[in-house]
């Protein structure tokens, strides 16, 4: 595996090479254009014709990184602990609209991940949609929904899902794990079946986010056929996952971390990725322009981010 490993990082540092050598020789002709800037394919940044209610593609659109957290579980720990219990199951995650309106009051976040990919609940996102969205919250917030990967139940379950995701008041959906860019044009179908207006580099006046991760080596390795694909949001690497399949090497999962987000500024698509005290600001410099924050810390970090991002 660590063979493997050293192999994946060279391929791919020499990509990560490359693709930086074209960004800077396009800086020095073109100027420093933001993801909607006047040389991107997404529109102007600063139109006001441009303007989103989804408020996190006018950040995207200016270049400007946006900051959001997890959707904590709100079962108490006392009620059967938040883990898997010895010998038990897991016990399923709680979501409530007065959670969501906690969440909403908050004016440090941009945007909330409901994470669903473990145990999917359309009534989880109808309830923290609700209260995101109850009078008197601090601004919009963007509601991503994490779903089940299409290889665990099937192309059909999951565009059923990317529906009713939708239509229970969320922002965009994120489809992990995606294999192949063939996988990804199915993905990518799904949201166009749902009538979708997906803001993307070739629709910049699109409201809905279509995020899709890349989590495995060899979907990494192909992270440029994946940038090129039209009709989506953002091109993410998960990073855990991808560590994981490398055998725990931190530096092979970084490698790819940074392919996938040279090919998604390429592109211009956005990339998320979640971040703590220690890397917030490598990250803002590095320019992603989507912050995932959890935990306790996650508003300290967040604090840091902004100040980082000139926010």
């Amino acid at each position: 595996m660590r063979a493997v490993a050293s192999a994946f990082v060279a391929g791919v540092l020499a990509a990560v090479v490359v693709l930086s050598v074209i960004a800077c020789r396009d800086e020095a002709s073109v100027g420093e254009a933001a993801i909607g800037g006047p040389s991107g394919a997404a529109g102007a940044a600063g139109d006001a014709s441009a303007r989103h209610e989804n408020v996190v593609l006018d950040l995207w659109a200016e270049g400007q990184t946006a900051f959001g957290v997890y959707v904590a579980d709100e079962r108490p720990r006392g009620e059967g602990g938040r883990g898997r219990g010895r010998g038990g199951p897991r016990p399923a995650p709680v979501y409530t609209r007065e959670g969501g309106e906690r969440l909403a009051s908050n004016p440090l976040y941009d945007f909330v991940f409901l994470n669903l990919e473990g145990a999917y609940d359309a009534a989880a996102v109808r309830a923290i949609a609700e209260g995101l969205r109850a009078p008197g919250t601090a601004g919009r917030k963007t509601l991503l929904v994490r779903i089940p990967p299409i290889s665990r139940d099937g192309e059909e379950e999951t565009r059923a899902r990317v529906r009713e995701v939708l239509a229970a008041g969320a922002d965009g959906v994120v489809l992990p794990h995606v294999r192949t860019p063939e996988e990804a044009r199915v993905a990518i179908g799904f949201f166009e079946a749902a009538g979708a207006d997906v803001w993307s580099p070739g629709n910049p006046s699109g409201e809905i986010i279509a995020m899709l991760m890349v989590e495995d080596p060899e979907a990494v390795a192909r992270a440029a056929e994946f940038a090129d694909i039209p009709g989506y949001s953002v091109l993410a690497c998960g990073i855990g996952s991808l560590r994981a399949a490398l055998d725990g090497d931190r530096e092979a999962a970084e490698a790819g971390n940074q392919r996938v987000l040279a090919e998604a500024k390429r592109a211009r698509l956005a990339d998320m990725i979640t971040a703590s005290a220690a890397d917030v600001e490598q990250r803002v410099r590095e320019g992603f322009l989507a912050l995932l924050m959890q935990g306790p810390s996650a508003d300290e970090v967040i604090t840091l981010g902004r100040a980082a991002a000139g926010r």
